[in-house]
């Protein structure tokens, strides 16, 4: 129905897309073990994921090539495609936003082939900045918020839905945690599923991208129904 506002959807990207997170394959391969002291502290609440990846990826000691080759045996959920083609299909834009970085994100899609490529064309892809000698920049925001996230989901999501479109949201872990206040529909797995029982956040669990897109295909189909079915009502 035209009345009806097309949704947006926002996929995390890190255990999301991609079937490892990025950022930890490549602390656990090639940083000092002390980065765990700091995971440690984010984890318990005590460190912004900000401040934490600061300090972890300066302890990262690889080449270039050395960080492109272990980025290019992570591999994407075999069902990102049919996600990106449903909503094509639907004419929803898809954006990513992380908390880790663009350069492992776009190093990772260049490798899923020109069909990823060319379905999230449109789309933003929000994340930290990882430049020369692994040093970090924080572009979504500069300013940190309350909770001191590397990226802030939700001011990213609020930044890209200015018409305040049905919000949906998919995601794995800590880092999305905030990411689900601004969701008007909300896909978790693993951690994210579990915050989200605990805090009686209302959820769909999943396993893979493929059991998103059949969700969506199926939430928008009920949406059409009940407006058809409230205007037969009417005019009845």
């Amino acid at each position: 129905m035209t009345d009806l506002q097309t949704p947006i959807l926002f996929l995390d990207f890190d255990g999301t897309i991609s079937r490892r997170d990025a950022v930890d394959a490549i602390l656990e391969t090639y940083a000092d073990p002390k980065w765990l002291t700091f995971e440690s502290e984010w984890q318990a609440g005590r460190m912004g994921s900000r401040d934490c990846l600061r300090a972890q990826m300066s302890l990262v000691r690889a080449s270039r090539k050395q960080i492109d080759a272990l980025l290019d045996d992570i591999g994407i959920d075999e069902f990102l495609v049919p996600l990106l083609e449903m909503c094509a299909m639907q004419h929803i834009p898809v954006h990513i936003i992380s908390d880790g970085f663009d350069y492992c994100i776009r190093r990772i899609l260049s490798g899923a082939g020109k069909r990823v490529a060319a379905l999230l064309r449109g789309g933003r892809v929000c994340a930290g900045h990882l430049g020369h000698l692994w040093r970090t920049e924080f572009s979504f925001f500069h300013q940190t918020c309350g909770h001191g996230c590397a990226t802030c989901k939700p001011a990213v999501m609020r930044l890209l839905n200015k018409s305040n479109a049905p919000a949906i949201f998919v995601g794995d872990g800590l880092s999305d945690r905030y990411a689900v206040e601004s969701a008007d529909l909300v896909f978790a797995k693993d951690g994210l599923a579990a915050y989200c029982a605990e805090q009686s956040i209302e959820h769909i669990p999943y396993q893979n991208l493929g059991e998103v897109a059949a969700r969506i295909d199926r939430w928008l189909a009920g949406r059409v129904f009940l407006r058809e079915e409230t205007l037969d009502r009417v005019s009845a």
